[in-house]
């Protein structure tokens, strides 16, 4: 299969064989750009002209005892296969849901196109489809809209819209990506649990391997289009064959271990001869070298000072009794020079809170907050532009956080212009190809705009916008959750080495423990506003008290159960 025309056409699926048998998961694993989604999309024929994007090959699917070639079918003939005998989960709910229907007309509008039930019938069998996927008060989902959901509770709702005509086939395109582990965890044992008593077939695309070792039969790995290694996945994970299998099992953070780095896909493919436990043997840090560390760390003073930091959003209306939201609830805690203190907890338990808190992006309600013992509120009144210069943020999501008016030089130069660093535009846009060069980029990278590059480059072009203030604190607000691991495994070795260079201190703010096991010093984790534990990151695994911490961890693709 191919986009694009003439000598600008390029192939994106090459010879690709999967079969999905009724009753079997089958994921579907590798990188961003690897060819998935497209697989998927070309399965149920929503691509626009898929047909003349097809060079070669057929979808064949078997119905009432005949096989159905799905590829020579008009749209129209394709809308009666859609929802009754391929249904579809995408990876966003909150872009694939319509933010103008209530939760119950959108899957109503499903059920009545397909099965023409009456208005009390299809009202019925949402309930009963909202309560099949455990929601929390079906009534109420019904009648709410897609923003009054969590991102868990809205893709169970993608989850029981997918499921509202018993379909025979299911995809789950990249279904919990965007989720805390503990959702995660709850929504791959639901699809799990439903795709077994419907027997239904499945295709579970993801770009970690872990996470599908829980629910696939079958692995397919894909890389740059091509279906590199298919085998049962207990297989798979006992010998994997091709290098690019062994690279993507490498990049995952060892959650028993101590890693200086972490291996990547290139370390691999580029070493015929990579062996892992070879890179650990060389990369791990021994007990003594991480207490040396942590002495060195602890004897400073703390350079970021919270003290009974509260966030209370008073949520008051016209028709209705004030439900204030206390986000944050008297958090007390301090950042050193160097350090990376992790910040964990589910969806809504206030990290990205704290972190807006701290740069003055949300006001807290009380509680203090000081930079090298000064409160931020006189530093803001004082000099607010050498405060926003001291402490920045690298957000989740790097699309929306630079502007796509923008080339990617001129977002750099113009923070800089801003805060006055360099006597001109010239010493400007050279320091600016510099940082991209430090993040790992290319100087000509300058002259292009964001939405030539890919998700982990964008998020390498949020770190170089961070870096241009010579900051002494950088919080990364999920700032690689969103990216496939071998992108993952880049961004943690590099923002390692900024650290080194440029002697930073990161609030590292993630709902997955094991990359904040592996990247920080210490972890704080939050539980509904609240401190529920603070820990060095080495005893995440060992000696952590609370159960919800524990739950937490026992929440991981992986992870042995905690008692």
């Amino acid at each position: 299969m191919s986009f694009g025309q003439g000598k600008e056409r390029i192939q994106v699926l090459k010879g690709v064989d999967l079969q999905i048998f009724k009753g079997e998961v089958l994921a579907l694993v590798g990188e961003s750009g690897s060819g998935k989604s497209v697989t998927s999309l070309m399965a149920m024929q929503l691509i626009t002209n898929g047909l003349e994007n097809m060079d070669s090959g057929e979808i064949w699917y078997a119905h009432a005892g005949d096989r159905i070639a799905l590829h020579e079918l008009t749209e129209s003939q394709m809308q009666t296969f859609r929802a009754k005998e391929l249904a579809m989960i995408f990876q966003e709910p909150m872009t694939a849901l319509n933010p103008s229907m209530t939760c119950g007309a959108q899957v109503c509008e499903v059920i009545q196109h397909h099965l023409n039930l009456s208005k009390s019938e299809n009202r019925a069998r949402c309930i009963d489809l909202f309560d099949a996927v455990e929601l929390p008060e079906p009534d109420r989902i019904y009648n709410s809209f897609p923003h009054q959901l969590s991102g868990g509770q809205k893709q169970r709702v993608m989850i029981a819209m997918a499921l509202s005509c018993n379909p025979k086939v299911l995809i789950a395109d990249e279904p919990t990506t965007a989720l805390d582990v503990t959702v995660q965890k709850e929504v791959l044992g639901l699809i799990k649990s439903l795709q077994q008593k419907h027997q239904m077939g499945c295709l579970f695309i993801s770009h970690d391997l872990e996470l599908v070792r829980e629910v696939a039969d079958h692995i397919a790995v894909m890389q740059n289009g091509v279906i590199v290694e298919c085998k049962p996945a207990n297989e798979l994970f006992a010998e994997p064959t091709h290098p690019y299998t062994k690279a993507l099992l490498a990049c995952r953070p060892a959650m028993h271990k101590n890693l200086k780095t972490l291996a990547t896909v290139s370390d691999v493919l580029d070493n015929p001869s990579f062996n892992i436990e070879d890179f650990y043997a060389q990369n791990e840090l021994n007990i003594k070298q991480v207490d040396d560390k942590h002495q060195e760390l602890y004897t400073k003073t703390p350079i970021l000072e919270l003290d009974a930091l509260s966030k209370v959003y008073q949520d008051s209306g016209f028709f209705r009794k004030s439900n204030d939201i206390v986000a944050l609830n008297k958090v007390t805690m301090s950042l050193y020079k160097g350090e990376s203190l992790g910040i964990v907890g589910e969806s809504g338990s206030g990290k990205s809170t704290l972190g807006k808190c701290i740069i003055q992006l949300e006001n807290q309600s009380s509680g203090s907050i000081k930079f090298y013992g000064d409160s931020v509120k006189k530093l803001l009144e004082l000099d607010a532009l050498a405060f926003r210069k001291a402490i920045q943020m690298v957000f989740q999501d790097p699309a929306s956080a630079l502007n796509p008016r923008l080339k990617v030089g001129v977002a750099l130069v113009e923070v800089m212009r801003v805060h006055s660093i360099g006597i001109s535009n010239k010493e400007r846009r050279q320091k600016a190809k510099e940082l991209l060069s430090n993040v790992g980029l290319k100087p000509e990278h300058y002259y292009r705009f964001p939405h030539e590059f890919s998700g982990g480059q964008k998020q390498r072009i949020g770190i170089a916008r961070a870096l241009a203030l010579e900051p002494k604190i950088i919080i990364c607000d999920e700032s690689v959750s969103a990216l496939d691991v071998s992108v993952q495994a880049q961004i943690l070795n590099l923002l390692n080495e900024l650290k080194e260079t440029y002697s930073l201190s990161y609030l590292f703010i993630s709902h997955d423990l094991g990359i904040v096991k592996h990247f920080c010093d210490r972890v704080i984790v939050l539980n509904q506003g609240e401190i529920e534990e603070s820990i060095l990151a080495q005893d995440l695994l060992t000696n952590s008290k609370s159960a919800y911490t524990k739950r937490l961890i026992n929440s991981l693709p992986g992870i042995t159960s905690l008692p």
